[in-house]
């Protein structure tokens, strides 16, 4: 019985906490979309101009915002911060892989304009599979074959074929 008790109160956490976090970014994206009302080009033809509106809205949207985020601090439990931060660095390690991966896409989207588009396919499709594979020489075998008709196979594929030309680089 005690175990249902202390479960509804860590639902309870849970969801204030949820709350808390949809206020926080209610509140960055209506920021965001306030700032970005100021590059509304003004007419010549009204006094306020174009962005007047939308700029009332979002400064409205991000005082509603700012309260609902004082109310719900008020409404989280004190002890609740150290759970949900080692709950969420718990859930981080157990799932470290989706952000290695997500790392990898992030520097392969950055690095595709400068190293064009086989070398930075190369370099991503071997990475990843050099970090989500069982590591043997046949696998690194397996990998580099993979990696080099995915990439330069490809490229060659949608130049000599298709005659789509894929990005060269700026090497």
């Amino acid at each position: 019985m005690n175990d249902k008790v202390i479960s509804q109160d860590h639902v309870k956490e849970a969801g204030e906490t949820a709350r808390f976090l949809s206020y926080i970014a209610i509140l960055l994206a209506s920021s965001g979309l306030f700032v970005s009302a100021f590059a509304i080009p003004a007419s010549r033809f009204e006094r306020l101009g174009a962005g007047a509106f939308p700029k009332l809205v979002f400064a409205g949207l991000m005082l509603m915002s700012l309260v609902a985020v004082i109310d719900a601090l008020r409404k989280i439990p004190r002890g609740a911060y150290s759970r949900f931060i080692g709950e969420t660095v718990s859930w981080v390690r157990r799932r470290y892989l989706v952000f290695v991966v997500l790392a990898a896409l992030g520097a392969y989207i950055v690095a595709l304009p400068v190293l064009g588009f086989s070398i930075a396919s190369f370099l991503f499709i071997l990475g990843v599979e050099l970090v989500l594979m069982p590591r043997g020489w046949a696998t690194i075998l397996i990998a580099l074959a993979v990696a080099i008709v995915f990439s330069f196979g490809l490229n060659w594929l949608f130049a000599e074929v298709f005659n789509v030309f894929l990005p060269r680089g700026d090497r």
